[in-house]
C-alpha cells in the first residue's frame, strides 16, 4: 500500500488519480509566493480504496449502477442504487491505518482546533469538467471521532445524485472515479466569496468578477443571500452592485455552522474595500499566471489576509480566435452565416480553410472570419448595415464594439480584405448584360459547366492513392475555388437578390406591399435544394402502392445497408430505383454538409427513411408537382395584382416597366443562388469517396486503427503522414478528446479578441405581449403546433406543424414540405432556410434567441414572418 496520507505541501507534484482534481490545486496554490492556503493534510484515494476493497455490496451495487448507466435506464432507478451506494459507504468502518494516520496529522497540526473537510474527486477540477460542488464539504468539524466521520461522509458523497448524474452527462465511468479527502484548518473569515478571473457573464478575459458575502462562503453557495459583485480591468474597478445581505453563515465554537442575521448597517454595508478589491484582483491574476488558465477561485478574508481555499479551471468559456498578434480584434462567427454551428472535425476545417479567401481563424473547433481591417474602414457602416440586412443580432454586437471608440481605432484609407461570406465578391451583373436584363441561358451554362467539371473529376481521380491522391486534392481544389468564386456566378444570385430588395422597397413605397418579393420568387426555376425536397415526394410515390416495401423500409429504418435488400420484395425493384436516382444528384448532401467528414446520403440512405415514410403518410400521389404549380400559380397571382395596381398610379407605365424588369430578373436568377454550395459539396463527395478508399487502405496497412481517424488530422498533416507512413495515434486521441469537448460548448455569433461574447439583441417596441422576436425572411402569418425538433433524422412531422429548430441547411429541405411554418435560432435572409421557405411559401422568422428553449414542444404559436416575432399562444 504506498501513501494513505500526504502533507498539503506535499501534493504539487503528486499524481492526479491519487490526490484528486481539488487536492492537486491546493498542493500547487500552496507552494506560490504570496498565497496563503490554510495548512492540512490529503487522505488519498487509497485509504478510499482501502475501505472500499473488501466490501462485497459495494462492489455488486457499483457494477449493477454502471451496468444500468450503460443501458440509459430510468433515472429514478439511477437514484435509487446512488443512495444504497452511499449508504453502504457510511455504515463501512474507517480502515485502522487510516485513522491511525489522521490522528497523527491532527497531532501535527493541533487536536482541538476546528478543520475544513472536504471532497476531492480525481474527476473534479480538471480543465474539460469542473465538477464543482458535485461532491460534499464539510466546515467546522472539531475531534478525532468527528472528522473521521467526516471523512467517511465524503466517501459517501462520491455518489450523489448530483455527481452520478454530471458523470453520466459527462460520460465517466464511475468504477474509474475515485475520492481523496482534503481536511484543513478552519478560516473563520469576515468575508469570503468567489473570484472569477473571466467574468462569467461576458466571457471577457480582462475583465475580473468577484462575488463577496459576510462570513462563510457556504451563505452564496447555497444562495441564501446575494453577494456584491465587484468587475475589475487593470487593477481599476469599472462596475459595483452592493447587495442587501441580510444574512451570514458562521462557525459555532463547539462545531457546525449557523445562519444569523445581520445588523441593518452592515446589511447594506460594502463587503469588501476598493483597496481589498484590487488586493484580491491582483491575487487572482498571480493565481491565473501560474495555472495558465483562467480560474474559479475560493477565498476568505481573515485578520486582514485573504486565504485561498480552492482554486479551479473555468471550463464553460469559449476559446478565443488566435490571431497571432495582440492587437484588439473581432470575429464573426461562420457557423452563423452557414447554417451550421456544430463542431466541425480537423479535416473538415482544413477544407473549408483551403477553399475560402476570407481571414479565417479556428476556435472551439469552429470557424470565425477576423473582421477587424472591417470595422477600422471608413466605410464600416456601409459594411455593418449590409451584415445587418442578413442578421440584426450581429450588426448590433458590432455597434456595441463601435461605441468603444478605444478598441478598434479607424484608419484613414480603407483596407480591401474578403468579405465574410467570401463568396461574394465580383460585380453585381456580368460585364457584358445590361443591368435590368436576365438571360435564363447564363444559369444553364453555368450549371452545365459545374456538372461538367465534376463529372471530368471522377473520371481523372480513378486509381489515385497515396500522398498522390492528396497531392491531386490539394490541386483541384483550385477548380472548385474557380466554379465557386466565378464572378458571373456571383453575379447572378447578386443581381437576384438586388431585385428582391428593390422590389420590396419599392412595392412597399408605391403600394404599401411587405416583403411582396417572397410570394413573386415562389417555385423558381433551377433551384437545386427545392426540387430536392419535392423529389422526394416523387420518389414516396413510387413506393407508396408498394406495402411490402413500406413493411421492410419501417424495419429497416436504422439500417444504413437496407438498399439491396428493397429487390427481392414486390415493388422492390421500382423503389430501388427510384432511390438510387435520387441518391445520385443528392446523395452528396447531409446536416453539416460545409464539414467534408460528416456522412453523406449516399453513404447512410437510412438517414431518407422517416422522411419518405412521412410523406407517403401525409401525402397523395403528385403532391411534388401540385406543390410546385401552387406556388407558381400563387407568384403569378402576385404578380398580375400587383402590375394592375401599378397601372392606376402616376408614371404607372414606368412604375410597371420597372417592376416586370426586375420581377423577371428575380424569377430568372434567384434559383440558382443555391447552385454554388452544391457544386461544392458534390465535389466534396468525390473527395471524400476517394479518401475513404486510402483509409481503407491504411487501415489493411495497420497504419491507423480506423478509416475515421483521418478525419482527426489536418488536411497537410494527413498528406504528410499517408506521404512518410508515420501517422501518430497520440495526436489522433487527442484530437477526438479535444473535439467532444468542442461539441458540447455553444459557438457566439460575435467574439472579440478578449473573449468577450456579444450576442446583439433586437431594438425593437413593437412586439406584442408574449412575443420572441427575430428576422422576418417569408412574408405571411401562420398559426399550429410548434415541434421543437434538434436531429433531422428524428422528425416526426405533421402537414401543418411549424418547425422549430437551431438551424436548418439544406439537407433539411425535405421536411419543409410537411409544415406551415420555420422558426430557427440561426439564420439570415439570404441563408438557405430562407431562400427555401420563401420558395415553398413558410412564413419563416430566424434568428429567435433560443427558440427551441423558449418555445415548447406541442405549444401552440403564430409566427408572423412579415413582422418577425413568434407569439406564444
Amino acid at each position: 500500500m504506498g501513501s494513505l496520507i500526504l502533507e498539503l505541501k506535499e501534493l504539487d507534484h503528486a499524481p492526479l488519480r491519487l490526490v484528486g482534481g481539488k487536492g492537486l490545486n491546493l498542493g500547487r496554490l500552496s507552494q506560490m509566493e504570496g498565497i496563503h492556503v490554510p495548512d492540512g493534510f490529503c487522505v488519498t484515494t487509497e485509504g478510499y480504496q482501502e475501505a472500499t476493497r473488501h466490501n462485497e455490496a459495494y462492489h455488486a451495487l457499483l457494477e449493477r449502477l454502471t451496468e444500468m448507466q450503460a443501458e440509459d435506464q430510468d433515472l429514478a432507478q439511477l437514484m435509487d442504487l446512488s443512495r444504497a451506494i452511499r449508504q453502504t459507504i457510511e455504515e463501512s468502518g474507517i480502515p485502522p491505518e487510516v485513522a491511525a494516520a489522521v490522528k497523527q496529522q491532527l497531532s501535527r497540526l493541533g487536536d482541538d482546533q476546528a478543520y475544513a473537510v472536504r471532497s476531492s474527486a480525481t474527476a473534479e477540477d480538471l480543465p474539460q469538467a469542473s465538477f464543482a460542488g458535485q461532491q460534499d464539504t464539510f466546515l467546522n468539524i472539531v475531534g478525532l471521532d468527528a472528522i473521521l466521520e467526516h471523512i467517511r461522509k465524503c466517501w459517501a458523497s462520491l455518489f450523489t445524485d448530483r455527481a452520478v448524474i454530471y458523470r453520466k452527462q459527462q460520460g465517466y465511468d464511475h468504477r474509474q472515479v475515485y475520492l481523496s479527502v482534503i481536511v484543513q484548518q478552519m478560516v473563520f473569515p469576515q468575508a469570503s466569496g468567489i473570484l472569477f478571473t473571466a467574468d462569467p457573464v461576458t466571457n471577457n478575459r480582462k475583465l475580473l468578477s468577484i462575488d463577496a458575502g459576510y462570513g462563510l462562503g457556504e451563505a452564496l453557495v447555497s444562495g441564501i443571500v446575494s453577494a456584491d459583485v465587484y468587475k475589475v480591468r487593470d487593477e481599476n474597478i469599472v462596475e459595483q452592485r452592493i447587495s442587501s445581505k441580510k444574512l451570514a453563515v458562521y462557525a459555532l465554537p463547539e462545531g457546525g455552522t449557523e445562519i444569523r442575521q445581520l445588523n441593518p448597517v452592515q446589511q447594506e454595508a460594502q463587503t469588501l474595500t476598493e483597496p481589498q478589491i484590487v488586493q484580491l484582483a491582483r491575487i487572482g491574476r498571480h493565481i491565473e499566471a501560474s495555472f495558465g488558465t483562467p480560474q474559479d477561485i475560493e477565498w476568505c478574508l481573515a485578520d486582514n489576509t485573504f486565504y485561498i481555499v480552492q482554486s479551479r479551471p473555468i471550463t464553460t468559456l469559449y476559446p478565443i480566435p488566435d490571431s497571432g498578434d495582440s492587437e484588439n480584434r473581432a470575429y464573426i462567427s461562420v457557423g452563423h452565416g452557414q447554417m451550421m454551428t456544430d463542431a466541425m472535425k480537423p479535416l473538415g476545417l482544413s477544407f473549408h480553410l483551403m477553399v475560402t479567401p476570407a481571414p479565417m481563424r479556428v476556435a472551439g473547433a469552429r470557424l470565425f472570419v477576423d473582421v477587424t481591417a472591417y470595422l477600422a474602414s471608413p466605410a464600416r457602416q456601409t459594411i455593418i448595415d449590409t451584415l445587418g440586412k442578413s442578421d440584426p443580432l450581429v450588426k448590433d454586437a458590432l455597434l456595441t464594439i463601435l461605441e468603444r471608440e478605444d478598441f478598434i481605432q479607424m484608419q484613414s484609407a480603407p483596407t480591401p480584405v474578403p468579405g465574410p461570406a467570401a463568396n461574394k465578391p465580383g460585380k453585381p451583373v456580368p460585364e457584358d448584360q445590361d443591368p435590368l436584363s436576365s438571360d435564363p441561358a447564363i444559369v444553364t451554362e453555368l450549371i452545365k459547366n459545374n456538372e461538367a467539371s465534376v463529372e471530368e473529376l471522377k473520371q481523372v481521380i480513378q486509381g489515385k492513392s497515396g500522398a498522390a491522391l492528396l497531392d491531386f486534392i490539394r490541386e483541384d481544389i483550385k477548380e472548385l475555388k474557380r466554379l465557386l468564386f466565378d464572378p458571373r456566378s456571383t453575379a447572378v444570385f447578386m443581381a437576384a437578390m438586388a431585385a428582391s430588395a428593390w422590389l420590396n422597397e419599392h412595392l412597399k413605397e408605391w403600394l404599401g406591399e411587405i416583403n411582396a418579393a417572397d410570394t413573386l420568387s415562389q417555385s423558381v426555376d433551377n433551384n437545386i435544394t427545392s426540387a430536392m425536397g419535392l423529389a422526394l415526394l416523387d420518389v414516396a410515390d413510387v413506393i407508396r402502392p408498394c406495402p411490402q416495401v413500406i413493411d421492410y423500409l419501417q424495419q429497416h429504418a436504422h439500417d444504413g445497408d437496407f438498399l439491396t435488400g428493397l429487390l427481392p420484395i414486390e415493388g422492390g425493384q421500382a423503389a430501388y430505383a427510384a432511390l438510387i436516382e435520387y441518391l445520385g444528384k443528392y446523395g452528396m448532401r447531409c446536416t453539416g454538409e460545409i464539414d467534408i467528414t460528416r456522412t453523406r446520403w449516399s453513404e447512410n440512405p437510412a438517414i431518407l427513411i422517416p422522411m419518405i415514410l412521412s410523406n407517403i403518410r401525409q401525402f397523395a400521389p403528385g403532391a411534388g408537382r401540385q406543390k410546385f404549380q401552387q406556388g407558381l400559380k400563387e407568384a403569378r397571382e402576385k404578380e398580375k395584382g400587383i402590375i394592375e395596381r401599378l397601372r392606376l398610379l402616376p408614371d404607372g407605365e414606368d412604375k410597371v416597366r420597372e417592376t416586370r424588369q426586375r420581377i423577371e430578373l428575380l424569377r430568372n436568377y434567384i434559383g440558382y443562388r443555391e447552385y454554388p454550395k452544391y457544386g461544392m459539396v458534390s465535389r466534396y463527395l468525390v473527395y471524400k469517396q476517394a479518401m475513404m478508399k486510402e483509409a481503407e487502405r491504411l487501415v489493411q496497412a495497420g497504419s491507423i486503427h480506423d478509416k475515421e481517424d483521418i478525419f482527426y488530422l489536418q488536411f497537410e498533416e494527413l498528406y504528410e503522414a499517408d506521404r512518410t507512413a508515420v501517422f501518430d495515434d497520440e495526436l489522433i486521441k487527442k484530437r477526438k478528446d479535444e473535439f467532444k469537448l468542442a461539441e458540447k460548448l455553444t459557438p457566439p455569433r460575435v467574439i472579440t479578441s478578449e473573449g468577450e461574447i456579444l450576442s446583439g439583441r433586437y431594438r425593437r417596441e413593437d412586439l406584442p405581449p408574449n412575443a420572441l422576436a427575430g428576422l422576418p425572411v417569408s412574408t405571411g402569418v401562420i398559426e399550429g403546433r410548434a415541434r421543437v425538433i434538434l436531429n433531422m433524422e428524428e422528425a416526426d412531422l405533421e402537414e401543418g406543424d411549424i418547425l422549430v429548430t437551431s438551424y436548418t441547411d439544406p439537407s433539411w429541405t425535405p421536411l419543409f414540405v410537411s409544415i406551415k411554418g420555420l422558426v430557427t435560432e440561426v439564420g439570415g435572409l439570404m441563408t438557405h432556410g430562407a431562400v427555401i421557405a420563401r420558395e415553398y411559401g413558410l412564413p419563416a422568422v430566424v434568428g429567435v434567441e433560443h427558440a427551441t428553449r423558449r418555445i415548447q414542444d406541442g405549444q401552440r404559436i403564430r409566427v408572423d414572418g412579415s413582422a418577425g416575432y413568434v407569439e406564444l399562444l
